[in-house]
C-alpha cells in the first residue's frame, strides 16, 4: 500500500468519482437489496413522492463506497472501519446522475491500545452532476501507521 495513517491529516480534503447512475443497476440493487415499488416500478415511482424511479439510498452508500475504494483505499493500509456516526439522504438520486465524492478528515489519533494503528474520522458528502449533495455521511476508519512508535 502507498497510504497510511500519516497520509489522511486533519482537515485534508479529496474529491473524486464520476459513477454514472444508470437505470438497470438502480432496478437491480432494489431487486435484490431494497424492493420498495419506487425504485423498481416507474408507474409507482411516478405515484410516489419521488414523483420517477429513484435508487434505493443503500444504493447510494454502495456506490459511494466503490468510489473510495477506487479512489483510495485500495492503495492503502487500511483496516476497515467500526462504523458510522451519521448517514443523511437529502435528495433522491436518478437513473442519468452522476455521482463524486468530497471526503473531509475530521479528527485523526492513533490507537493506544494498537499502536500501529491509527483511526480518522471523516465526513463524505456525496454530490451529482449539479453540485447538489444526495448523501452525507461521518464515521471511522482504522490504517496502518507507517512504522509503529
Amino acid at each position: 500500500p502507498h497510504l497510511f495513517w500519516e497520509d489522511f491529516p486533519v482537515g485534508q480534503v479529496r474529491e473524486f468519482g464520476a459513477y454514472p447512475v444508470t437505470r438497470e443497476a438502480v432496478i437491480a440493487f432494489a431487486r435484490e437489496f431494497d424492493p420498495q415499488p419506487f425504485h423498481v416500478d416507474d408507474a409507482a415511482a411516478e405515484a410516489s413522492l419521488f414523483g420517477k424511479l429513484a435508487a434505493s439510498g443503500w444504493h447510494t452508500c454502495a456506490i459511494a463506497m466503490r468510489l473510495m475504494c477506487d479512489a483510495y483505499l485500495l492503495d492503502s493500509a487500511s483496516l476497515g472501519s467500526p462504523g458510522l456516526e451519521k448517514l443523511s439522504w437529502l435528495k433522491p438520486v436518478y437513473p442519468g446522475d452522476t455521482l463524486r465524492v468530497r471526503l473531509e478528515v475530521l479528527e485523526s489519533r492513533p490507537l493506544a491500545s494498537r499502536p500501529g494503528v491509527g483511526m480518522i474520522r471523516s465526513h463524505w458528502d456525496v454530490m451529482n452532476q449539479h453540485g447538489e449533495t444526495v448523501l452525507t455521511m461521518e464515521g471511522y476508519g482504522m490504517f496502518r501507521r507507517r512504522a509503529s512508535p
